[in-house]
Protein backbone atom coordinates (compact mmCIF):
# COMPACT_ATOMS: atom_id res chain seq x y z
CA UNK A 1 0.00 0.00 0.00
CA UNK A 2 3.13 2.22 0.62
CA UNK A 3 4.23 1.97 -2.78
CA UNK A 4 0.51 3.16 -4.00
CA UNK A 5 0.35 5.59 -1.80
CA UNK A 6 4.07 7.09 -2.87
CA UNK A 7 3.41 6.61 -6.65
CA UNK A 8 0.22 8.96 -6.34
CA UNK A 9 1.69 11.66 -3.99
CA UNK A 10 5.06 12.27 -6.20
CA UNK A 11 2.51 12.31 -9.21
CA UNK A 12 3.74 9.25 -10.99
CA UNK A 13 0.24 7.57 -11.82
CA UNK A 14 1.60 5.99 -14.74
CA UNK A 15 3.52 3.75 -12.62
CA UNK A 16 0.13 2.72 -10.94
CA UNK A 17 -0.47 -0.03 -13.45
CA UNK A 18 2.41 -1.58 -12.89
CA UNK A 19 2.01 -2.10 -9.25
CA UNK A 20 0.73 -5.12 -7.72
CA UNK A 21 -2.78 -4.90 -5.95
CA UNK A 22 -2.62 -5.84 -2.66
CA UNK A 23 -4.33 -8.52 -0.97
CA UNK A 24 -5.36 -6.73 1.73
CA UNK A 25 -6.27 -2.98 3.04
CA UNK A 26 -7.46 -0.90 5.80
CA UNK A 27 -10.90 -0.63 6.05
CA UNK A 28 -13.70 0.89 7.72
CA UNK A 29 -16.48 -2.18 9.48
CA UNK A 30 -18.76 -2.75 11.32
CA UNK A 31 -19.07 -6.63 12.27
CA UNK A 32 -21.89 -9.34 11.82
CA UNK A 33 -21.89 -10.66 15.52
CA UNK A 34 -22.15 -7.09 16.92
CA UNK A 35 -25.44 -6.13 14.91
CA UNK A 36 -27.40 -6.76 18.41
CA UNK A 37 -25.37 -4.79 20.39
CA UNK A 38 -27.07 -1.84 20.86
CA UNK A 39 -30.47 -4.01 21.49
CA UNK A 40 -32.98 -1.98 23.87
CA UNK A 41 -31.35 1.38 23.34
CA UNK A 42 -33.35 4.19 22.09
CA UNK A 43 -31.72 5.70 18.99
CA UNK A 44 -29.76 8.72 20.66
CA UNK A 45 -27.78 6.20 23.13
CA UNK A 46 -26.69 3.76 20.03
CA UNK A 47 -22.81 4.92 19.91
CA UNK A 48 -20.92 4.71 16.36
CA UNK A 49 -17.72 4.55 18.00
CA UNK A 50 -18.28 1.48 19.45
CA UNK A 51 -19.41 -0.26 16.52
CA UNK A 52 -16.79 1.07 13.67
CA UNK A 53 -13.66 -0.54 13.51
CA UNK A 54 -10.46 -0.22 11.29
CA UNK A 55 -9.45 -3.63 10.23
CA UNK A 56 -7.39 -5.26 7.94
CA UNK A 57 -9.39 -7.28 5.30
CA UNK A 58 -9.38 -8.83 2.27
CA UNK A 59 -9.13 -7.47 -1.14
CA UNK A 60 -12.00 -8.33 -3.35
CA UNK A 61 -11.94 -10.13 -6.22
CA UNK A 62 -12.11 -7.76 -9.23
CA UNK A 63 -15.19 -8.29 -11.98
CA UNK A 64 -16.47 -7.59 -15.10
CA UNK A 65 -17.60 -3.74 -15.27
CA UNK A 66 -15.93 -3.19 -11.96
CA UNK A 67 -12.45 -1.05 -10.66
CA UNK A 68 -10.47 -1.04 -7.82
CA UNK A 69 -9.83 2.89 -6.83
CA UNK A 70 -7.04 3.81 -4.38
CA UNK A 71 -9.09 6.13 -1.88
CA UNK A 72 -7.53 8.87 -1.17
CA UNK A 73 -10.36 10.40 1.39
CA UNK A 74 -13.55 9.75 1.73
CA UNK A 75 -16.72 11.73 4.16
CA UNK A 76 -19.21 10.20 6.57
CA UNK A 77 -22.84 10.11 5.27
CA UNK A 78 -25.78 9.77 7.22
CA UNK A 79 -25.92 6.29 6.19
CA UNK A 80 -22.94 5.42 7.79
CA UNK A 81 -24.39 6.56 11.10
CA UNK A 82 -27.45 4.37 10.00
CA UNK A 83 -25.43 1.08 9.40
CA UNK A 84 -23.01 1.85 12.64
CA UNK A 85 -26.21 2.09 15.09
CA UNK A 86 -27.97 -0.95 13.11
CA UNK A 87 -30.97 1.25 11.79
CA UNK A 88 -33.60 0.99 10.90
CA UNK A 89 -32.45 -2.30 9.70
CA UNK A 90 -29.12 -4.00 10.20
CA UNK A 91 -27.04 -3.63 6.57
CA UNK A 92 -25.77 -7.27 6.68
CA UNK A 93 -29.71 -7.98 5.72
CA UNK A 94 -28.71 -6.03 2.02
CA UNK A 95 -25.39 -7.86 2.02
CA UNK A 96 -27.11 -11.42 2.32
CA UNK A 97 -29.50 -10.62 -0.32
CA UNK A 98 -26.92 -9.37 -2.88
CA UNK A 99 -25.47 -12.45 -2.22
CA UNK A 100 -28.14 -14.74 -3.46
CA UNK A 101 -28.41 -13.18 -6.78
CA UNK A 102 -25.43 -14.22 -8.68
CA UNK A 103 -22.05 -15.63 -8.13
CA UNK A 104 -19.86 -13.29 -8.35
CA UNK A 105 -22.51 -10.57 -5.63
CA UNK A 106 -21.58 -13.28 -3.33
CA UNK A 107 -18.86 -11.79 -2.49
CA UNK A 108 -20.42 -9.27 -0.88
CA UNK A 109 -21.98 -11.32 1.84
CA UNK A 110 -19.83 -11.27 4.53
CA UNK A 111 -19.47 -11.70 8.04
CA UNK A 112 -17.61 -7.21 8.10
CA UNK A 113 -19.55 -4.84 6.20
CA UNK A 114 -16.32 -1.95 4.93
CA UNK A 115 -18.78 1.01 4.90
CA UNK A 116 -18.97 4.40 3.47
CA UNK A 117 -20.59 5.90 -0.29
CA UNK A 118 -18.37 8.54 -0.82
CA UNK A 119 -14.54 8.41 -2.25
CA UNK A 120 -11.83 10.12 -4.40
CA UNK A 121 -8.74 8.70 -5.21
CA UNK A 122 -7.16 6.86 -8.49
CA UNK A 123 -7.74 3.85 -10.28
CA UNK A 124 -5.87 1.37 -9.49
CA UNK A 125 -7.34 -1.84 -12.07
CA UNK A 126 -10.43 -1.95 -14.31
CA UNK A 127 -11.77 -5.44 -14.65
CA UNK A 128 -13.26 -6.52 -18.61
CA UNK A 129 -15.27 -3.93 -20.08
CA UNK A 130 -13.76 -1.05 -18.87
CA UNK A 131 -13.01 1.26 -21.50
CA UNK A 132 -13.39 4.75 -20.81
CA UNK A 133 -11.33 4.70 -17.41
CA UNK A 134 -7.56 3.15 -16.58
CA UNK A 135 -5.33 2.71 -13.89
CA UNK A 136 -3.46 6.25 -13.07
CA UNK A 137 -7.26 7.80 -13.55
CA UNK A 138 -8.19 10.41 -10.61
CA UNK A 139 -11.68 9.89 -10.01
CA UNK A 140 -14.37 10.37 -7.78
CA UNK A 141 -17.40 8.15 -7.28
CA UNK A 142 -21.42 8.45 -6.96
CA UNK A 143 -23.20 5.83 -4.59
CA UNK A 144 -25.63 4.49 -7.29
CA UNK A 145 -24.47 0.51 -7.95
CA UNK A 146 -27.39 -1.32 -10.55
CA UNK A 147 -27.22 -4.19 -11.91
CA UNK A 148 -29.11 -2.78 -15.44
CA UNK A 149 -30.10 -6.28 -16.40
CA UNK A 150 -34.05 -5.30 -15.57
CA UNK A 151 -35.89 -3.08 -18.49
CA UNK A 152 -37.25 -1.08 -15.34
CA UNK A 153 -34.14 0.72 -14.68
CA UNK A 154 -33.36 1.82 -18.68
CA UNK A 155 -35.21 4.72 -18.29
CA UNK A 156 -34.20 6.17 -14.88
CA UNK A 157 -31.70 3.86 -12.91
CA UNK A 158 -32.81 4.53 -9.85
CA UNK A 159 -36.13 2.48 -10.75
CA UNK A 160 -34.25 -0.65 -11.81
CA UNK A 161 -34.90 -3.57 -9.52
CA UNK A 162 -31.53 -4.32 -8.41
CA UNK A 163 -30.55 -0.70 -7.74
CA UNK A 164 -28.67 -0.49 -4.45
CA UNK A 165 -27.04 2.48 -2.68
CA UNK A 166 -22.85 1.30 -2.56
CA UNK A 167 -20.93 1.04 1.02
CA UNK A 168 -24.65 0.72 2.74
CA UNK A 169 -26.15 -2.10 0.46
CA UNK A 170 -23.37 -3.51 -1.17
CA UNK A 171 -19.82 -4.14 0.75
CA UNK A 172 -16.41 -2.40 0.24
CA UNK A 173 -17.18 0.82 0.56
CA UNK A 174 -14.95 4.31 0.43
CA UNK A 175 -13.84 4.46 3.65
CA UNK A 176 -11.41 2.49 3.20
CA UNK A 177 -7.72 2.62 1.46
CA UNK A 178 -9.34 0.52 -1.35
CA UNK A 179 -12.48 0.51 -2.67
CA UNK A 180 -14.55 -1.61 -5.22
CA UNK A 181 -17.08 0.25 -7.50
CA UNK A 182 -18.36 -0.19 -10.69
CA UNK A 183 -16.70 1.76 -13.51
CA UNK A 184 -20.67 3.56 -13.71
CA UNK A 185 -19.87 4.86 -10.67
CA UNK A 186 -16.63 6.63 -11.54
CA UNK A 187 -16.53 10.72 -12.53
CA UNK A 188 -14.03 12.59 -13.32
CA UNK A 189 -12.07 14.58 -9.93
CA UNK A 190 -12.62 18.29 -9.92
CA UNK A 191 -8.66 19.43 -10.39
CA UNK A 192 -9.18 22.07 -8.43
CA UNK A 193 -9.91 20.65 -5.35
CA UNK A 194 -7.86 18.70 -2.18
CA UNK A 195 -8.90 15.22 -1.79
CA UNK A 196 -10.94 15.63 1.27
CA UNK A 197 -12.80 18.27 -0.86
CA UNK A 198 -13.73 16.37 -3.85
CA UNK A 199 -15.01 13.15 -1.48
CA UNK A 200 -17.03 15.62 0.29
CA UNK A 201 -20.03 16.72 -2.05
CA UNK A 202 -20.79 12.73 -3.82
CA UNK A 203 -23.73 11.56 -1.99
CA UNK A 204 -25.39 14.43 -1.00
CA UNK A 205 -24.62 17.15 -3.71
CA UNK A 206 -26.01 14.22 -5.93
CA UNK A 207 -29.04 13.68 -3.90
CA UNK A 208 -29.93 17.23 -3.81
CA UNK A 209 -29.74 17.58 -7.21
CA UNK A 210 -32.17 15.13 -8.12
CA UNK A 211 -34.15 15.97 -5.54
CA UNK A 212 -34.36 19.61 -6.20
CA UNK A 213 -33.23 20.72 -9.69
CA UNK A 214 -34.06 17.28 -12.04
CA UNK A 215 -37.53 17.06 -13.24
CA UNK A 216 -37.71 13.09 -11.47
CA UNK A 217 -37.74 15.17 -8.29
CA UNK A 218 -39.13 18.86 -8.03
CA UNK A 219 -38.02 21.01 -11.05
CA UNK A 220 -37.32 23.91 -9.21
CA UNK A 221 -37.23 26.64 -11.88
CA UNK A 222 -36.21 30.80 -11.80
CA UNK A 223 -38.32 32.51 -9.11
CA UNK A 224 -39.23 29.48 -7.09
CA UNK A 225 -39.64 29.82 -3.32
CA UNK A 226 -38.28 26.97 -1.76
CA UNK A 227 -37.78 25.89 1.75
CA UNK A 228 -34.73 24.35 2.63
CA UNK A 229 -34.92 22.45 6.07
CA UNK A 230 -31.57 22.15 7.42
CA UNK A 231 -29.90 24.29 5.19
CA UNK A 232 -26.28 24.43 6.96
CA UNK A 233 -26.11 20.57 6.71
CA UNK A 234 -24.65 18.18 4.47
CA UNK A 235 -27.35 17.92 2.73
CA UNK A 236 -29.21 21.40 2.93
CA UNK A 237 -25.66 23.50 1.92
CA UNK A 238 -25.85 22.04 -1.67
CA UNK A 239 -29.75 22.64 -1.89
CA UNK A 240 -29.30 26.30 -0.65
CA UNK A 241 -26.41 26.72 -3.36
CA UNK A 242 -28.68 25.27 -5.96
CA UNK A 243 -31.11 27.29 -4.99
CA UNK A 244 -29.13 30.64 -4.59
CA UNK A 245 -27.80 29.55 -8.42
CA UNK A 246 -31.00 28.92 -10.51
CA UNK A 247 -32.70 31.74 -9.57
CA UNK A 248 -34.98 30.64 -6.83
CA UNK A 249 -35.51 31.98 -3.26
CA UNK A 250 -34.40 29.65 -0.72
CA UNK A 251 -35.81 30.05 3.23
CA UNK A 252 -33.64 28.26 5.05
CA UNK A 253 -34.28 27.00 8.36
CA UNK A 254 -31.37 26.57 10.79
CA UNK A 255 -31.28 25.20 14.27
CA UNK A 256 -28.70 27.76 15.68
CA UNK A 257 -27.59 31.18 15.29
CA UNK A 258 -23.92 30.23 14.05
CA UNK A 259 -25.71 28.03 11.25
CA UNK A 260 -27.90 30.80 10.20
CA UNK A 261 -24.47 32.84 9.61
CA UNK A 262 -22.98 30.15 7.69
CA UNK A 263 -26.19 29.86 4.74
CA UNK A 264 -25.92 33.63 5.07
CA UNK A 265 -22.50 33.60 4.02
CA UNK A 266 -23.86 31.38 1.04
CA UNK A 267 -25.69 34.34 -0.03
CA UNK A 268 -29.04 33.61 1.44
CA UNK A 269 -30.83 36.35 3.10
CA UNK A 270 -33.98 34.53 3.79
CA UNK A 271 -33.41 32.30 7.12
CA UNK A 272 -35.48 30.79 10.17
CA UNK A 273 -33.48 29.74 13.66
CA UNK A 274 -36.27 27.65 14.61
CA UNK A 275 -34.47 27.39 17.81
CA UNK A 276 -34.59 30.81 18.95
CA UNK A 277 -38.24 31.37 17.69
CA UNK A 278 -39.09 28.13 19.43
CA UNK A 279 -41.23 26.21 17.26
CA UNK A 280 -42.13 22.73 18.77
CA UNK A 281 -44.56 21.38 15.74
CA UNK A 282 -45.18 18.44 18.98
CA UNK A 283 -47.04 18.44 22.01
CA UNK A 284 -45.60 15.60 23.16
CA UNK A 285 -44.62 12.33 21.45
CA UNK A 286 -47.80 11.48 19.91
CA UNK A 287 -49.39 15.15 19.38
CA UNK A 288 -48.67 17.59 16.75
CA UNK A 289 -49.51 21.34 17.38
CA UNK A 290 -51.67 23.23 14.09
CA UNK A 291 -51.17 25.82 15.81
CA UNK A 292 -47.22 25.81 15.40
CA UNK A 293 -47.88 25.15 11.74
CA UNK A 294 -49.65 28.05 11.31
CA UNK A 295 -46.97 30.21 13.02
CA UNK A 296 -44.12 28.74 10.87
CA UNK A 297 -46.50 29.59 8.10
CA UNK A 298 -46.55 32.90 8.72
CA UNK A 299 -43.28 33.91 9.93
CA UNK A 300 -42.03 32.32 6.00
CA UNK A 301 -44.64 35.05 4.73
CA UNK A 302 -43.71 37.53 6.64
CA UNK A 303 -39.97 36.67 4.87
CA UNK A 304 -40.90 36.28 1.67
CA UNK A 305 -43.23 39.46 1.73
CA UNK A 306 -46.47 36.95 1.59
CA UNK A 307 -45.93 33.68 -0.50
CA UNK A 308 -46.09 30.27 0.79
CA UNK A 309 -43.04 27.77 -0.31
CA UNK A 310 -43.61 26.40 -3.90
CA UNK A 311 -41.56 23.36 -2.64
CA UNK A 312 -40.55 22.35 0.59
CA UNK A 313 -36.94 20.34 0.47
CA UNK A 314 -37.72 17.65 3.01
CA UNK A 315 -35.29 15.13 4.93
CA UNK A 316 -35.70 15.71 8.72
CA UNK A 317 -38.85 13.22 8.29
CA UNK A 318 -41.39 12.25 11.38
CA UNK A 319 -40.58 16.00 13.38
CA UNK A 320 -41.08 18.57 10.79
CA UNK A 321 -43.28 16.52 8.09
CA UNK A 322 -46.69 17.71 9.56
CA UNK A 323 -45.65 21.22 9.19
CA UNK A 324 -44.29 20.59 5.50
CA UNK A 325 -47.16 19.77 4.52
CA UNK A 326 -49.24 22.50 5.75
CA UNK A 327 -46.70 25.00 4.85
CA UNK A 328 -46.66 24.23 0.74
CA UNK A 329 -48.12 26.32 -1.12
CA UNK A 330 -51.49 25.35 -2.83
CA UNK A 331 -50.47 23.26 -5.76
CA UNK A 332 -46.59 23.01 -4.28
CA UNK A 333 -44.19 20.00 -3.70
CA UNK A 334 -43.02 18.27 -0.72
CA UNK A 335 -40.00 16.68 -2.02
CA UNK A 336 -38.60 13.97 0.42
CA UNK A 337 -35.22 11.95 0.51
CA UNK A 338 -34.72 10.81 4.04
CA UNK A 339 -36.11 10.73 7.59
CA UNK A 340 -33.57 11.44 9.81
CA UNK A 341 -35.88 12.10 12.92
CA UNK A 342 -38.47 9.16 12.13
CA UNK A 343 -39.72 7.36 9.46
CA UNK A 344 -42.87 6.89 10.14
CA UNK A 345 -44.97 10.35 8.82
CA UNK A 346 -47.85 11.91 10.35
CA UNK A 347 -49.92 14.91 8.51
CA UNK A 348 -53.34 16.21 7.85
CA UNK A 349 -54.01 15.06 4.46
CA UNK A 350 -56.70 17.65 4.19
CA UNK A 351 -53.81 20.17 3.48
CA UNK A 352 -52.72 17.76 0.84
CA UNK A 353 -55.80 16.97 -0.88
CA UNK A 354 -57.85 19.83 -0.93
CA UNK A 355 -55.00 22.09 -2.01
CA UNK A 356 -53.67 19.94 -5.20
CA UNK A 357 -50.61 19.45 -3.05
CA UNK A 358 -47.95 16.56 -3.71
CA UNK A 359 -45.26 14.67 -1.96
CA UNK A 360 -42.54 13.73 -4.48
CA UNK A 361 -40.46 10.69 -3.44
CA UNK A 362 -36.47 11.00 -4.01
CA UNK A 363 -33.43 8.60 -3.55
CA UNK A 364 -30.22 9.34 -4.15
CA UNK A 365 -29.50 10.42 -8.02
CA UNK A 366 -28.81 8.24 -11.69
CA UNK A 367 -25.55 8.34 -13.29
CA UNK A 368 -26.89 11.22 -15.15
CA UNK A 369 -28.26 13.14 -12.41
CA UNK A 370 -24.96 12.84 -10.39
CA UNK A 371 -22.77 13.49 -13.26
CA UNK A 372 -24.28 16.91 -14.09
CA UNK A 373 -24.39 17.50 -10.15
CA UNK A 374 -20.58 17.22 -9.96
CA UNK A 375 -19.98 19.21 -13.18
CA UNK A 376 -21.21 22.05 -10.35
CA UNK A 377 -18.76 21.05 -8.17
CA UNK A 378 -16.11 20.91 -11.38
CA UNK A 379 -17.01 24.37 -12.91
CA UNK A 380 -16.84 26.25 -9.46
CA UNK A 381 -20.78 26.76 -9.17
CA UNK A 382 -21.10 24.54 -6.60
CA UNK A 383 -18.45 24.46 -3.73
CA UNK A 384 -17.80 21.63 -0.91
CA UNK A 385 -19.21 22.31 2.11
CA UNK A 386 -16.42 20.42 4.39
CA UNK A 387 -16.21 21.39 8.19
CA UNK A 388 -14.02 18.72 9.66
CA UNK A 389 -11.45 16.18 9.18
CA UNK A 390 -10.58 13.24 10.81
CA UNK A 391 -8.19 10.46 9.92
CA UNK A 392 -9.33 7.25 9.23
CA UNK A 393 -8.56 5.68 12.78
CA UNK A 394 -11.00 8.54 14.27
CA UNK A 395 -14.04 7.67 12.05
CA UNK A 396 -16.25 6.65 15.07
CA UNK A 397 -15.98 9.86 16.61
CA UNK A 398 -16.68 11.56 13.11
CA UNK A 399 -19.63 9.42 12.74
CA UNK A 400 -20.79 10.36 16.28
CA UNK A 401 -20.39 13.92 15.62
CA UNK A 402 -22.92 13.52 12.37
CA UNK A 403 -25.44 11.04 14.94
CA UNK A 404 -25.10 14.15 17.64
CA UNK A 405 -25.71 16.97 15.00
CA UNK A 406 -22.77 18.29 16.52
CA UNK A 407 -21.13 19.01 12.59
CA UNK A 408 -21.80 21.84 10.06
CA UNK A 409 -21.92 20.71 6.36
CA UNK A 410 -19.85 17.73 5.16
CA UNK A 411 -17.34 15.36 7.42
CA UNK A 412 -14.29 14.25 5.51
CA UNK A 413 -11.95 11.45 6.36
CA UNK A 414 -8.27 10.72 5.33
CA UNK A 415 -7.61 7.35 4.11
CA UNK A 416 -4.70 7.21 1.65
CA UNK A 417 -3.42 10.85 1.83
CA UNK A 418 -1.47 11.70 4.53
CA UNK A 419 -2.49 15.27 5.58
CA UNK A 420 -5.42 17.75 3.90
CA UNK A 421 -4.92 20.10 1.05
CA UNK A 422 -3.04 17.46 -1.06
CA UNK A 423 -4.44 16.63 -4.86
CA UNK A 424 -4.49 20.10 -6.04
CA UNK A 425 -3.88 19.98 -9.89
CA UNK A 426 -5.35 23.23 -11.73
CA UNK A 427 -4.00 25.58 -9.06
CA UNK A 428 -4.95 28.46 -11.83
CA UNK A 429 -8.93 27.25 -11.43
CA UNK A 430 -8.47 26.78 -7.72
CA UNK A 431 -7.09 30.52 -7.13
CA UNK A 432 -9.86 31.80 -9.30
CA UNK A 433 -12.41 29.94 -6.78
CA UNK A 434 -10.24 30.25 -3.39
CA UNK A 435 -12.47 33.13 -2.17
CA UNK A 436 -15.46 30.86 -2.14
CA UNK A 437 -13.53 27.71 -1.30
CA UNK A 438 -12.49 29.45 2.17
CA UNK A 439 -15.69 30.40 2.63
CA UNK A 440 -17.56 27.41 2.15
CA UNK A 441 -14.74 25.00 3.71
CA UNK A 442 -15.59 26.70 6.89
CA UNK A 443 -18.87 25.54 6.73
Amino acid sequence: MDDIRDAILSDHLDALAGLPVPESYRGVLVRKDEQDMFEGLATRDKDPRKALHVEEVPTPELGPGEAIVAVMASSVNYNTVWTSIFEPVSTFGFLERYGRLHDLAKRHDLPYHVVGSDLAGVVLRTGPGVNTWKPGDEVVAHCLSVELEDHAGHDDTMLDPQQRIWGFETNFGGLAELALVKSNQLMPKPAHLSWEEAASPGLVNSTAYRQLVSRNGAGMKQGDVVLIWGASGGLGSYATQMALNGGAIPVCVVSSPGKAEIVRSMGAELVIDRSAEGYRFWKDEDTQDPKEWQRFGKRIRELTGGDDPDIVFEHPGRETFGASVYVAKKGGTIVTCASTSGYLHQYDNRYLWMNLKRIVGSHFANYKEAWEANRLIDRGLVHPTLSKVYPMDEVGQAACDVHRNLHQGKVGVLTLAPEEGLGVRDTAKRERHLSAINRFRGV
